[in-house]
């Protein structure tokens, strides 16, 4: 296997996938917040704060975790500034003392929240006074990317991108392709995915576990498991999957404080893409190393299809994920590459149009719908009934229609995304 290659793959594998507390986008908030205390050297006195709208969208209804049950904007904030450690990146208020939410709560007032006069998907400027000093922070396209950091008006750091095709230092994605996905799947040395792996596994199974126990949001994992027990839905593969992957999702947009393993910068489509998985390997009996290389293939599926969707859309990154389910499932049943080619397209062409209306408890409910999707995509592959080419979205092969995908979430969606926002900011 080339080298350069595999060393690009897992580049991208350890970029996409890493460990984050609650809804990344208020965690990104957080993180904000304590850089900004840290560069500043002392607290804010006054915070003023500029947000893209899929930010706003994203933090406006979701419970941030250690908050004591608190959502928003400035619970977010405040609680990186008070509690934080930006060192910690995306797990930056995993440890907030309960006797600090008092003041979190007092500084809630001091905080100005704008949004942002620019068309980026993903931005933060955060900017801080205290006394005669001041300082600002700017992220934009990912959740951690500072490009400028000012205080008093020195710049201390500064990492122009272009915004228009954003060109970060991450690893070239465009490597990336079903075909190759299935090849390397097959003969990758599994010692050197497996660390990853086992660690989306251990984190991502836990909050499902906490889900499925306790009460959080609409808990519709919990719910589906009951309709399991009274009878209202078969005890099959299908249903079983659907109430893993989605409890995990009730109990981290309710602000369970339990880290997950992340794929394409959110916990949602890191759960969508690992959940039904490995619960489908449970069930089945499927040895580790075999789970860990249909993860291999569900992770980077979705990194494909969600790289071309971009960081923040109007199209909802679960169904991003359901191609990836679709594919580890085909993979598992030890399918051809046409058949896992096909049970992506079939998905892709039943869900693509499901919008992304701002992070909080529904997400649950369309990772579920995302899930079952994914059952049906791979089903009518297994049987050689495709999606044809012309047939709405679907392309003349699986990478073309990933292209459609593409343009449909950043061109047709575009105009979506501004009256999602509206009608949520108008409540």
């Amino acid at each position: 296997m080339n080298t350069d290659l595999t060393s690009n793959i897992l580049n991208i594998l350890k970029e996409e996938i890493v460990p984050a507390e609650g809804c990344t986008e208020p965690i990104a908030l957080a993180f904000a917040g304590a850089k900004l205390k840290k560069i500043l050297g002392s607290l804010p006195e006054k915070v003023e704060i500029y947000l893209s709208g899929n930010i706003i969208k994203n933090v406006k209804s979701v419970i941030v975790p250690n908050s004591g049950g608190m959502a928003g904007i400035e619970v977010a904030i405040a609680l990186g500034i008070i509690a934080g450690d930006s060192n910690k990146n995306l797990l930056v208020i995993s440890d907030v003392p309960k006797d600090l939410l008092p003041t979190v709560k007092n500084y809630l007032s001091k905080i100005s929240v704008y949004k942002a006069n620019n068309d980026l998907k993903l931005y933060i400027k955060i900017v801080g006074f205290s006394g005669e000093n001041s300082a600002s922070i700017e992220i934009k396209h990912l959740h951690t990317n500072i490009t400028k950091i000012e205080k008093n008006g020195h710049i201390i750091l500064e990492n122009p991108c272009n915004d228009g095709d954003f060109n970060s230092s991450l690893t070239d994605r465009k490597i990336l392709t079903v075909k190759r996905i299935y090849d390397m799947a097959k003969s990758i040395d599994i010692t050197l995915i497996k660390p990853i792996f086992s660690n989306v596994i251990l984190y991502n199974s836990a909050i499902a576990e906490e889900g499925l126990k306790e009460s959080y949001g609409v808990n519709i994992g919990k719910n589906i498991m009951k309709a399991i027990e009274e009878g209202y839905y078969g005890n099959d593969l299908k249903n079983k999957c659907a109430a893993f992957a989605s409890a995990g999702s009730d109990a981290r947009m309710s602000g369970c404080p339990l880290p997950v393993m992340t794929t394409s910068g959110s916990g949602n489509q890191g759960m969508t893409a690992s959940l039904p998985v490995i619960k489908y390997c449970i069930e089945k009996n499927i040895d580790e190393d075999t789970l860990i290389r249909a993860l291999f293939v569900s992770h980077l599926t979705t990194i494909h299809i969600k790289t071309n969707v971009g960081r923040l859309s109007a199209y909802c990154g679960a169904i991003c994920a359901s191609g990836g389910i679709a594919a580890a499932i085909a993979f598992l049943n030890n399918e051809s590459y046409d058949v896992v080619a096909n049970s992506i397209s079939n998905t892709l062409g039943n869900l693509s149009g499901v919008i992304c209306d701002g992070a909080k408890a529904s997400c649950a409910m369309k990772i579920a719908s995302s899930v079952y999707a994914a059952f049906d995509g791979y089903l009518l592959a297994k049987a050689n009934k495709n999606l044809k080419t012309g047939d709405g979205i679907i392309g003349t092969d699986i990478e073309d229609t990933i292209k459609n995908v593409g343009i449909l979430a950043s061109k047709g969606m575009k105009e979506t995304d501004n009256v999602i926002l509206n009608i949520m900011i108008s409540k």
